[in-house]
């Protein structure tokens, strides 16, 4: 029995760049956290837009309990990122592996 497939979450928020990272130190010499595209837009819609996690599910195309997910699993990396001096690295649906 395989899982069932991962619904389509519409995104419409765009990257500022690659990555965000402390200042003074090259990427490639810091730990690199992805934060995956969903996850961003989720942080975007609860916590800059001021939505609900029902207003953001709606928004993107996924149920309640699914923003709830991804918004801790998103705060979590951001809070390490931010409290340990890691990079968070913008990562693309399709760049999955």
């Amino acid at each position: 029995m395989s899982p069932r497939p991962k619904k389509i979450r519409r995104c419409r928020g765009e990257f500022c760049g690659r990555a965000f990272k402390p200042t003074g130190t090259p990427l490639p010499e810091l730990k690199q956290i992805n934060l995956h595209r969903d996850e961003l837009e989720a942080l975007r819609l609860c916590d800059s837009e001021a939505m609900t996690q029902e207003e953001a599910g709606r928004s993107m195309g996924v149920s309640r309990g699914t923003i709830q997910r991804i918004i801790t699993v998103a705060r979590r990396k951001t809070a390490q990122a931010l409290t340990e001096g890691h990079a968070l690295v913008f990562v693309d649906e399709s760049e999955k592996v």
